[in-house]
């Protein structure tokens, strides 16, 4: 006899009002069948079931009124839907066993590749499961509501992403986190114990990935990438339509990768750009008044965008650049303001400072923040002048400045790269309160805390804007890194995730960042100089035919051996080339922060794709107001 633990599901969604459309009888009018959608959490994982309460116009036998078997073991009494979970049990022994309805059908969410939601005001809202060998299966219409509530709970099993080409497409990847600690077993990632290390990825991503992401790669491209010449089985979903198992859908396009063809957008010649000299002493002091207040500031960004700043000046001016200063204060002001922000920041030190050996017995937060912060500290930059040596003073000033930004941010605390951040502001400052400041304006007013929340949203939307990019800049490239796997673009996570800090020299980090600082000449310029790198190194990966570890094992190695003054040069140069297209879609100039050309005077069919956050609307679902 089968055992209890084998045999129980748990219903953790359950609706009715569900209905499917087919064909019934000689007829072959459209007929509705209503019925009931679940989502069920079984020992093998958890599946879409839906349900028939009626066949066409006519009733169920009296057996299947009473008990409709959705699976070999697996009994669902019929009633109407409750929010309450419920644990199905099978019939007693020797009960009459239920027979299956034909359209009854039953699929793993494991299996579902992407999900499509109707459009809104389009009537009753409707959800499209594809699974991952392109089939789609039927449309689920919810006459009574509650499709948004039943795409809430399915992301609690799988992460959703909105696809960038439409928003109304998600993409489904498990949380396989068996396959990721395979991963971590096969590849000894930091030479400890699977479990932990997994723990650790899934607790704090940055932090797991930070000292060897290329090899953390291979979870991602396991757990996204689809299987290939897979066929999946005619009896597992329902018979709804003759032809439904040769039904298939474009797999570029419902990934959300497929954003324009090559032949739809016409990119004109790429301009030249030449640099200037860095901004002097002297041209600095010509945008000063009598008492000190910044004038034209719009020049003053657009000459050290164009030429960067002389070293003398960049203790100063980093500190309007990252919003420590306001442009318009007066030198008395920026006094009386360093004043304030010293007691502000001795108070926020004294915080930890002052936490006793017991209390932090009692702490496990702060202890685990420390312990990290320490390690860091000293490993980083330490080939630098500034740091080199053993007892080094600005090691502790580092460690200082950290701590504190704990103590400034609670939520976020401390993750792993903050260090690499926060080493160049304390050369140029030379001054620990000054350091710190600049780094809470990177941080804060510079939105650059948006790569180290832990759902990890702005690393998600800002590899997916680089995707975009890359498809219309660089066509042919990107067709090559499709054929190769690499499409993710997951090789490009450090770049993104600090600003290329480990991927240059700190005297060239330095000139790169008080470019990307004057946020000019477009919003998301650092997704530029990604694509200029790429542009870069895209003939020998493709004469050479790199395949997915190649590519992995020459992005790293670049680190160190990029011309800075290149890829600024070609990054504008890409910026000029977008735009003079009048042909560049909304999304692209939504990307760079460009004025849609094309679009009329309102919003209307307008879709964010820039966000991949997921965000389900309520397309006539009377369940959402």
């Amino acid at each position: 006899m089968m055992a209890n633990s084998e045999v129980l599901s748990e219903v953790v969604f359950q609706q009715s009002g569900v209905f499917i459309h087919t064909t019934h009888g000689e007829s072959e009018d459209d007929v509705l069948l209503e019925g009931r959608v679940q989502l069920v959490k079984k020992k093998r994982g958890e599946y879409v079931e839906w349900v028939p309460i009626r066949e066409g116009g006519f009733s169920l036998p009296q057996q299947d009124q009473d008990w409709t078997m959705v699976n070999t073991v697996t009994y669902q009494k019929d009633h109407q839907s409750s929010d309450d979970n419920v644990v199905v049990n099978p019939p007693t022994a020797g009960a009459a066993a239920p027979r299956r309805n034909k359209y009854a059908m039953s699929y793993s969410l494991s299996d579902v590749k992407t999900i499509r939601r109707s459009k809104q005001n389009l009537g009753w809202s409707y959800l499209v499961f594809i699974l991952k060998d392109n089939v789609a299966m039927p449309p689920l219409h919810f006459h009574d509501g509650g499709s948004a509530a039943f795409v809430h709970v399915i992301e609690k099993y799988v992460m959703l992403t909105k696809s960038p080409n439409d928003s109304r497409l998600y993409i489904v990847t498990p949380n396989d986190t068996d396959a990721l600690s395979r991963s971590f077993n096969e590849l000894q990632i930091l030479r400890e114990t699977s479990s932990h290390v997994v723990s650790q990825f899934m607790k704090d991503p940055v932090s797991a990935t930070m000292g060897g992401f290329s090899k953390v790669t291979n979870f991602f491209k396991d757990a996204i990438l689809l299987p290939i010449n897979t066929h999946r089985p005619s009896d597992e979903y329902a018979d709804l339509m003759p032809d439904l198992e040769g039904l298939s859908v474009n797999l570029q396009a419902e990934q959300g990768y497929g954003l324009v063809s090559q032949s739809q957008i016409r990119l004109g010649e790429r301009p030249n750009v030449e640099r200037l000299n860095p901004m002097t002493e002297a041209e600095w002091m010509r945008f000063q008044d009598k008492e000190g207040r910044i004038n034209k500031v719009d020049e003053v960004l657009l000459r050290i965008f164009r030429g960067g700043l002389a070293p003398s000046l960049r203790k100063e001016v980093w500190k309007f650049l990252l919003r420590y200063y306001p442009w318009n204060s007066t030198r008395a002001e920026r006094q009386a303001l360093r004043r304030k922000k010293e007691d502000e920041y001795f108070c926020m030190k004294a915080q930890w400072k002052t936490v006793t050996e017991e209390q932090e017995s009692r702490f496990s937060m702060l202890r685990d923040r420390k312990s990290i912060i320490d390690k860091d500290v000293l490993r980083t930059d330490r080939i630098h002048p500034y740091f080199e040596g053993e007892s080094n003073p600005h090691l502790d000033t580092l460690y200082s400045i950290l701590m504190t930004y704990c103590m400034y941010n609670f939520d976020l605390g401390y993750v792993q790269g903050m260090s690499d951040l926060l080493s160049p502001m304390l050369i140029i400052m030379d001054d620990e309160v000054e350091a710190f400041w600049c780094l809470c304006g990177l941080m804060d007013d510079l939105q650059l805390c948006m790569n180290f929340d832990m759902e990890q949203e702005g690393m998600k939307r800002q590899l997916i804007q680089l995707n975009s990019l890359l498809q219309v800049i660089e066509p042919k490239f990107y067709s090559y890194l499709q054929s190769k796997e690499s499409s993710n673009l997951y090789f490009c996570f450090r770049w993104l995730l600090i600003h290329f800090k480990r991927e240059f020299t700190i005297d060239d980090i330095i000139r790169l960042w008080e470019v990307i600082w004057t946020q000019l000449p477009c919003k998301n310029f650092h997704l530029l100089l990604c694509v200029a790198i790429l542009n870069g190194e895209k003939d020998i990966m493709e004469r050479d035919d790199y395949d997915f570890n190649d590519i992995l094992k020459h992005i790293n190695e670049l680190a160190m051996q990029i011309s800075v003054e290149d890829i600024l040069k070609k990054a504008e140069g890409i910026h000029l080339q977008l735009t003079n297209c009048d042909e560049l879609p909304s999304m692209m100039r939504e990307i760079i922060g460009l004025e849609d050309r094309n679009r009329g005077g309102g919003d209307e069919g307008r879709s964010d794709c820039s966000d991949s956050s997921i965000e389900v609307l309520g397309d006539g679902d009377p369940s959402i107001q």
